[in-house]
């Protein structure tokens, strides 16, 4: 079965970088779509950047646009997430996610992803 496992967080001054990873494990195919998310406990969770696949086309949420960059090695089945210029509002539990549909050509954050790894955190400090 799919896995996906993530690495990369922990605590960093304002205005700091982090660079998150999220291995992919268990499938012999590449998922079309593949994002970040992100949940503060009681709050929605909230999409940060998608990346299609096929083209490698990137979506982001309008609040790390410009900050935050996602992209994937595809010989090693990792998608990553560089997080520049953080700031106390990025604070959260940032998930990786894939999924899996053949007909997608590009990716949103309200498809329904197949499989997400259990977290890891980020804490900003201003």
């Amino acid at each position: 079965q799919v896995q996906l496992v993530e690495s990369g967080g922990g605590s960093v001054q304002a205005g700091g970088s982090l660079r998150l990873s999220c291995v992919v494990f268990g499938n012999t195919y590449s998922p079309y779509c593949m994002a970040w998310f992100r949940q503060i406990p009681g709050r929605e969770r909230e999409g940060v950047a998608t990346i299609y696949t096929g083209t490698s086309s990137t979506d982001y949420a309008a609040s790390v646009k410009g900050r935050f960059t996602i992209s994937r090695d595809n010989a090693k089945n990792t998608l990553y997430l560089q997080m520049s210029d953080l700031k106390p509002e990025d604070t959260a539990m940032y998930y990786c996610a894939a999924h899996y549909v053949p007909s997608r050509s590009s990716c949103s954050f309200h498809f329904v992803y197949h499989y997400w790894g259990q977290g890891t955190q980020v804490t900003v400090s201003s």
